[in-house]
């Protein structure tokens, strides 16, 4: 199992390869920085004004840390408030049989896939993965495991530098699917998004009918684990920044996923059956920030042809 971690926050991520971070904007990083160099105050709400254009890698972690919640905006407690953390993660149980055999298993399966993009340490990873998803299950028995745990967790393994963080993280992101679920279970979710998908684009929800494909395997892990089974690695990380930076991203995921389909229209009528299943359960790399602002005009649409929008929770 993995040790416990170390209360610095500069630390490197165990799970986490060390890569060159791409070429981002030199603004935007100061921007970034004057926010985060404050000793009194982060201002999150600036935070979520950078991040809806995109987070610098090297950063992201910090940064989604402050628009989750998990690290407050008031620094004059930082360091007790951090170390509290650390200690309550430390306590907590992380010793799961049953439950870390499967995380093994898919854990190994998810790297394999994911190793072209070089972003995880296959050493480290997985002990890592085991030790938060059982900690997370030990601690909340109501909620079941899903092997769709690993790939919600593994965009904070990359972004976190310490386990503990990981774990704050998938924490708040999981509860927040759960809660969801609760306020609205998954066949409305998904009948809600097909009659969206049936108004918008009517000649591909038709193709999908004559191709007789399986609306509710694709659709319900789109709706409800936020795009983290099928984006790639790194559009996962593109759209996270959005959503973390968004106060309801749940109610904006579904015209996310319907941005999806209208760009992807041309091409998934070109395909039959099985070549469509295997694209909607892994999606190509797309530009995230024509997708999300595409979603925003889809929203407008449906609004403007319903006078009013039902809430799709993701």
């Amino acid at each position: 199992m993995a040790a416990s971690p170390p209360l610095s926050s500069s630390s490197s991520s165990p799970g986490r390869r060390r890569t060159s971070p791409p070429l981002h904007s030199a603004l935007l990083r100061e921007d970034y920085d004057e926010v985060l160099e404050s000793e009194v105050f982060i201002d999150v709400n600036r935070l979520r004004k950078y991040a809806r254009h995109g987070i610098p890698p090297e950063i992201r972690g910090v940064v989604w840390k402050y628009l989750l919640g998990v690290e407050k905006s008031d620094r004059s407690n930082e360091f007790t408030q951090r170390k509290a953390r650390y200690e309550a993660y430390r306590e907590i149980d992380k010793e799961n049989v049953e439950v870390s055999k499967r995380v093994r298993g898919e854990a190994t399966r998810y790297l394999a896939r994911a190793k072209k993009d070089n972003l995880l340490d296959p050493h480290t990873a997985p002990a890592i993965f085991e030790a938060v998803i059982c900690a997370y299950i030990n601690c909340n028995n109501h909620v079941e495991y899903s092997p769709s745990f690993v790939q919600v967790c593994a965009p904070f393994v990359i972004t976190m530098k310490s386990e503990c963080d990981v774990y704050s993280c998938f924490e708040r992101l999981v509860n927040v699917i759960y809660e969801s679920l609760l306020d609205n279970n998954i066949n409305k979710r998904v009948a809600q998004f097909l009659s969206y998908f049936r108004t918008l684009m009517p000649e591909l929800y038709d193709y999908f009918e004559e191709e007789e494909l399986d609306v509710g395997e694709w659709a319900s892990s789109w709706l409800r684990y936020l795009l983290a089974k099928e984006l790639p690695t790194q559009s996962v990380l593109d759209l996270w920044d959005v959503y973390f930076a968004t106060p309801d991203y749940v109610a904006l995921h579904p015209f996310v996923c319907l941005a999806i389909l209208r760009h992807l229209k041309d091409s998934l009528e070109d395909l039959e059956q099985s070549e469509i299943r295997s694209m909607l359960l892994r999606l190509p790399k797309m530009n995230i920030s024509r997708i999300v602002s595409q979603a925003y005009n889809i929203r407008s649409e449906i609004q403007a042809r319903y006078g009013a929008i039902v809430s799709v929770r993701a």
